[in-house]
């Protein structure tokens, strides 16, 4: 099927209640289609109640939905089983269950291996086991924005304990081998874990092919509500893990001196879950099924090869990230002007003077005078920024409702801000 974003703009409201609006900021959130809303609204319309405790016909139906949203995200990204399914609020949560109770097993001196590509959520986390002696180390990025595999290879040693690596980068839009990653990893003997928060929403994700330990991802970038995540892991894995949070749900038994834990994934699902945005989440995966994956990944790939053919239209334009559609997300990360001499990646961009600079966010600012919404600034990657040589930039994420007149509209307008703003 291939993506006409026309006709799927219909299905997204907040463009009929915003008509001039060109909304390019979907790597931070994408908006949400009809089916998604009104499954949301018709689950607190009709079944609206408490799951898996209670023994009446509501309480039974919402947890059928819950449950069955949990099996519908398993087959999306290929798990063997539904409870190797955990419902937590975001990839930044899982990350940080991983972090706390992997790193309970961790001693003093084990490492953990990073790449210098990582949102601030696949960072922190893992900075928290530092003053356990937790050494963190990371895999460098090549000149032309890409991975360095072989450094990344170079730098698993028997300490390696954790590897933890983005599939799609939310700045650069480079796209990692995860399969060939995880398989470093498993020779290795280390625990290897997806970012898949830039990735799941965009393409064909298939756990079994990559063979990794562990996954995360957002809802919220993938059509569905905020406040809804997914950690997948193994589950034989998981029944080994201590849980990251206590309360109700999550135990088996409990005395005053003593407790058990529910089987997984429950064992993760501490208090009363967001049974709604499990809901939209399963309506936003039947949404983008209907589509197909390798669609919504081939118009991405198209929307990224326009953007390179146009972005020399604009002067002092300087993008960031592989010049090669294959390897590449759709996210267009830019700065006009603001080169520094201590640059050192900038075989793939444009040269010119360090005058005419322009702030990202007053880029950003001049685009919303014509309802043109991106993103600026550093992107929750400020180690990266450093790494290229930037305090920040501008960035572009088109999505299945981008087209290429809106592409073509931004580079329009961007053009007009380079010669205003330019000094």
């Amino acid at each position: 099927m291939r993506v006409n974003p026309e006709k799927l703009k219909k299905d997204f409201p907040i463009f009929s209640n915003n008509p001039d609006l060109v909304y390019l900021d979907n790597a931070a959130t994408t908006q949400k289609p009809s089916s998604v809303i009104h499954a949301v609204s018709d689950y607190y319309s009709t079944v609206n109640s408490n799951v898996h405790r209670g023994v009446y016909k509501i309480s039974e139906a919402a947890t059928e939905m819950y449950e069955g949203s949990r099996k519908k995200v398993s087959e999306f990204i290929g798990a063997r089983d539904p409870s190797e399914i955990v419902f937590l609020r975001n990839t930044t949560e899982a990350i940080n269950l991983l972090s706390y109770t992997l790193g309970r097993r961790l001693k003093k001196g084990d490492e953990i291996l990073l790449t210098e590509m990582e949102h601030h959520s696949n960072l922190i986390p893992w900075y928290f086991l530092r003053d356990a002696g937790i050494v963190i180390r990371f895999a460098r990025i090549k000149d032309d924005f890409t991975l360095d595999y072989d450094d990344f290879q170079n730098k698993l040693n028997a300490k390696t304990a954790i590897a933890s690596f983005t599939e799609t980068s939310n700045v650069l839009g480079s796209i990692n081998d995860v399969r060939n990653l995880s398989s470093m990893c498993r020779d290795n003997g280390t625990i290897s874990i997806v970012d898949g928060a830039q990735s799941v929403p965009h393409m064909p994700v298939d756990v079994s092919k990559i063979a990794c330990d562990y996954l995360a991802f957002s809802g919220h970038k993938m059509l569905a509500p905020a406040g809804i995540g997914v950690l997948y892991g193994r589950k034989e894995l998981l029944d080994e893990m201590h849980p990251f949070l206590g309360g109700g749900e999550m135990i088996g038994e409990v005395g005053y001196n003593n407790a058990t834990w529910a089987d997984v994934p429950w064992k993760f699902e501490a208090g009363t879950q967001n049974v709604e945005g499990a809901v939209g989440l399963s309506a936003a995966i039947d949404y983008l099924k209907a589509i197909g994956m390798d669609s919504i990944r081939s118009h991405e790939r198209s929307m990224i090869e326009h953007i390179f053919e146009v972005m020399n239209s604009v002067e002092d334009l300087r993008q960031f990230g592989p010049l090669d559609s294959d390897k590449r997300g759709g996210v267009f990360s830019f700065n006009i002007g603001d080169v520094k001499p201590f640059d050192i990646l900038n075989q793939a961009a444009t040269k010119f003077a360090i005058s005419h600079s322009i702030h990202p966010h007053d880029v950003a600012a001049f685009l919303d005078r014509s309802n043109i919404a991106v993103r600026s600034g550093h992107h929750c990657a400020m180690p990266l920024m450093g790494r290229i040589g930037v305090s920040s930039t501008a960035r572009v994420s088109p999505y299945i409702y981008n087209d290429a007149a809106e592409l073509d509209l931004f580079f329009d307008e961007l053009s007009k801000c380079r010669k205003e703003l330019g000094r």
